[in-house]
């Protein structure tokens, strides 16, 4: 079975917006932004936006998280893949679904209803904490980081 090259997995709740994809796209490499999210992967109407803000030759793709996890291992070795999630969870699922993913990268969870601040960008609440948690001991690498050139926050004994 062929090992995708997956770059970056990010959790960033907006997804695609403004220079944030192109600033990572240009930091890693990708030539294959992945958006895997239940809900965006149903609803086409919301994938036009995002294109636009992806640099010129890149490839988007907009999957369910069982699609990507369906077909992650059909990725051709020229394939340069950034994962865009919107959650620890979704995160979570696609690693225990077999996706090769070592380290991820936090970059906005906005808050909510039930959720805390644990840096002016990031907000959590018992179930992301438990996936974080889940992905450490899986030994998956967390960092929160809001851009390639800002330096990451570890995420350590955070939720220990």
């Amino acid at each position: 079975m062929i090992q995708p090259k997956i770059l970056l997995t990010r959790i960033d709740d907006r997804f695609i917006y403004g220079q944030d994809v192109e600033l990572w796209n240009e930091a890693v490499g990708s030539n294959l932004v992945l958006i895997v999210n239940d809900e965006i992967a149903a609803d086409s109407r919301k994938w036009a936006p995002m294109r636009v803000a992806v640099p010129e030759g890149v490839w988007t793709r907009f999957f369910s998280v069982q699609r990507a996890i369906d077909i992650i291992h059909t990725a051709t070795p020229r394939q340069l893949i950034l994962i865009m999630v919107a959650s620890p969870a979704d995160a979570l699922a696609l690693v225990k679904g077999g996706v090769p993913i070592t380290k991820i990268s936090i970059g906005h969870m906005q808050a909510g209803e039930g959720k805390h601040p644990i840096t002016p960008a990031v907000a959590v609440d018992g179930e992301d904490v438990a996936a974080f948690k889940e992905l450490q001991k899986l030994g998956i690498e967390l960092e929160i980081r809001y851009l390639p050139s800002s330096n990451p926050d570890p995420i350590g004994n955070l939720f220990n």
